[in-house]
């Protein structure tokens, strides 16, 4: 009887979250605000939503201690807190402010803080969030420039990282030799489809508050 060989994690949390991950990036708030159809109010109003969210994981992520099975992906420099932070001071600054907390960030917190100390959950969360702001979030950068004219507040999505797709190819290869069992694996995989579903869902309370 023919073993079948499992896909390698980096593949099988891509195409196990595909559609989640359509949900989220679908989603008419944020469609706007990279379509020039919102504002930098809308901006703001995200980076508020995302620093409860960014404080949770990194702490958790800290609490996890020295776990073999998440300790190769984390890296201090991919770390968003201080920079969102820093964002939200120049918004303020600049007399852009949004303080209301969405539910569905309540949620996302409550779930972070769930998974302090569980390895295996928390790998999902932050193969979601990190490699996003990798890759999605630099297009976010992209566009909010070209669209609202803002050079500053985005450091967000600023990385001290000197070449992005090879970083991203090494976190890939990371994940595939990470020692997890078939019970940490799917802990994994079933963690990063709830991270790209509740992201979804500050997108619609974003939309349901009426922040442009």
């Amino acid at each position: 009887m023919e073993t079948t060989i499992p896909a390698p994690l980096s593949a099988a949390l891509h195409d196990s979250t595909m559609d989640a991950h359509e949900r989220a990036e679908t989603a008419t708030f944020i469609t706007r605000l990279m379509g020039g159809e919102g504002s930098p109010d809308g901006l703001v109003a995200l980076l508020r939503q995302s620093l409860p969210v960014y404080e949770a994981l990194e702490n958790a992520c800290r609490e996890v201690g020295p776990d073999p099975r998440i300790t190769p992906i984390l890296d201090s420099r991919l770390d968003r807190t201080a920079a969102l932070r820093a964002d939200l001071e120049f918004h303020r600054v600049e007399g852009r402010t949004f303080e209301a907390i969405v539910p569905a960030v309540e949620d996302y917190v409550a779930e972070l803080r769930s998974c302090a100390g569980n390895a295996a959950a928390l790998i999902g969360h932050h193969y979601v969030r990190y490699l996003g702001d990798l890759s999605g979030g630099q297009i976010i950068k992209t566009m909010v420039r070209r669209h609202y004219g803002l050079e500053d507040g985005l450091s967000f999505y600023e990385f001290e990282i000197e070449k992005p797709k090879v970083y991203k190819d090494n976190y890939r290869s990371a994940l595939n030799t990470l020692p997890l069992s078939d019970e940490d694996r799917q802990e994994a995989l079933d963690a990063a489809t709830r991270a790209f579903d509740l992201n979804h869902r500050i997108f619609l309370d974003l939309e349901a508050a009426g922040v442009k």
